[in-house]
């Protein structure tokens, strides 16, 4: 515990972000280049050190999170950045793009604001990379196994580095023309730069791990193909089933699923595109969905220009604090937070809502109208009380040129050519159906992430991944692992 006192003596400062009139004319990311690393040494030391670190158990990963404090509060990023790594292949990612569930379970955050681990956590992803700390680790021998990787989002990632390290050889089958999943085209750049994943990429290319674009397995490449060249596979191909809204006018030209969305915005991003087909520029955007992917979709059409954005949440507004009856620490609360998009769509008023804020929060989406050449217009709302019953009289419709959908997703395309020739058995929820050790019903075939958890947090997805790792390694070896495994399937709640 390097600052014994600091809990008590330094208040909580989060990474600046750029000022809005800044940062929505350009597509970098929103926070301040440089101001972190002077804020995280006196961040770091208002770590407590208790005695029974919640945090460890709010983290999927079980990241070390009081050893690397304390490590960074006294300078020491070296150590720090090793700690870090023994628990997480790519703290870059999840210092940018998780929630940070471990905040929540800080004991600090009892009484005070929690500790700024995800920021600490950034800074000393972000060091170790300036300072040469994360070179490439190929493994000593080549076991002579083989495994195949279908997907390659974080948890797809995450298992094919592992294996690759413990000396099988791998290769990352993805559909995309490009590596990362929904990291590389449905994360916005603004919250995450891609170079931090090209970087990442490099070090496992250099590592051994073999890459294959713009193929999909079990329309490009057939099952029988896989299962005769490869020694085990692991399904990680994400949940990508979205969920519909079932409501007169859906079929209305110019209402879009989030994820068709922000692809092409990325893809302008990466030099594909000139302009996205689906750009808000000039429009009257509605958002249909309350989460983080409808605020990627909010960032993005501000940046794109739009008219007016406004999001549509069907749960009521949470409050500023913690409801103790209801979510007693350390579970993860429902609070009121602006997002840095939440933040632009508030200053810049681009929202046509009576306080600026781009939410309207218990609304259910009615029906759609359009105009005569069947292109939408106007989304019809009703607000609701809090069991999504409709109130009388509180009708209204919102401008409406571009809808986008963001209802999340219910697990991995049913129709996918893999899981039907593979005969993979599914959840009646729709995920993959594995046992204890993320083995599926086809003996060698293993899932893992979205594809069979479920829709759920970035870091979870690696977290599995470092665990579906472990369980291959134990069937290729006949014997135990060396891998960590953080996780089972199921020991923890689904929505932790």
């Amino acid at each position: 515990m390097a600052d014994p006192r600091g809990f008590m003596t330094t208040p909580r400062e989060e990474w600046p972000r750029r000022p809005v009139g800044e940062r929505v004319r350009d597509w970098n990311e929103v926070y301040v280049p440089g101001a972190l690393l002077p804020l995280v040494n006196r961040q770091a030391g208002r770590c407590m050190d208790c005695g029974i670190p919640f945090c460890h158990d709010a983290c999927p990963l079980g990241n070390l999170i009081p050893d690397w404090n304390d490590l960074v509060a006294r300078d020491d990023w070296r150590t720090a950045s090793d700690r870090l790594h023994a628990t997480n292949n790519f703290p870059e990612f999840t210092g940018r793009l998780c929630p940070a569930p471990c905040e929540a379970g800080c004991v600090l955050a009892i009484n005070q604001p929690a500790v700024t681990i995800k920021n600490v956590e950034c800074a000393i992803a972000d060091r170790a990379w300036e300072e040469g700390f994360v070179p490439p680790r190929p493994p000593d021998r080549l076991s002579g196994r083989t495994v195949a990787v279908i997907g390659s989002g974080p948890a797809g990632l995450a298992a094919a580095q592992q294996l690759t390290r413990a000396g099988h050889t791998v290769a990352v089958y993805e559909r995309d023309d490009r590596i990362g999943g929904l990291m590389r085209y449905g994360i916005p750049e603004f919250k995450m730069e891609k170079r931090h994943l090209e970087r990442r990429l490099e070090q496992m290319r250099a590592e051994g791990t073999k890459f294959r674009t713009s193929t999909e397995a079990g329309r490009d490449v057939d099952a029988g193909h896989l299962r005769a060249r490869f020694d085990a596979l692991v399904i990680a191909t994400g949940a990508t089933a979205w969920r519909e809204l079932d409501v007169p006018g859906r079929a209305l030209t110019g209402v879009h699923q989030a994820m068709e969305y922000l692809p092409l915005a990325n893809r302008v991003r990466e030099g594909d595109l000139e302009v996205s087909p689906l750009s808000a520029a000039g429009k009257h955007v509605v958002i249909v969905g309350g989460g983080d992917t409808g605020a990627d979709c909010l960032g993005t059409a501000v940046r794109e220009g739009a008219a007016s954005v406004t999001q549509l949440d069907i749960y009521a507004r949470p409050g500023a604090e913690r409801d103790e009856d209801a979510e007693p620490w350390p579970t993860y609360p429902k609070l009121y937070r602006l997002s840095a998009a939440h933040e632009e769509a508030r200053e810049l008023r681009t929202a046509p809502v009576a306080d600026a804020d781009a939410r309207l929060f218990a609304a259910s989406t009615l029906r759609f109208t359009g105009d005569a050449a069947g292109h939408v217009r106007s989304l019809h709302l009703v607000a609701v009380d809090a069991r999504r019953r409709p109130l009388p009289g509180t009708g209204r419709s919102l401008p409406a040129d571009l809808v986008l959908l963001a209802l999340g997703f219910s697990g991995p395309d049913r129709e996918n050519g893999l899981i039907k020739q593979l005969g993979l058995e599914l959840e009646p929820r729709g995920t993959l159906a594995r046992d204890a050790g993320f083995a599926t019903n086809v003996p060698g075939v293993f899932a893992a992430g979205d594809a069979a958890r479920g829709q759920s947090l970035i870091v979870w997805a690696i977290a599995e991944g470092r665990a579906v790792a472990a369980a291959v390694d134990r069937y290729l070896t006949h014997g135990p692992t060396r891998l960590p495994a953080p996780i089972g399937p199921y020991d923890r709640p689904m929505t932790a």
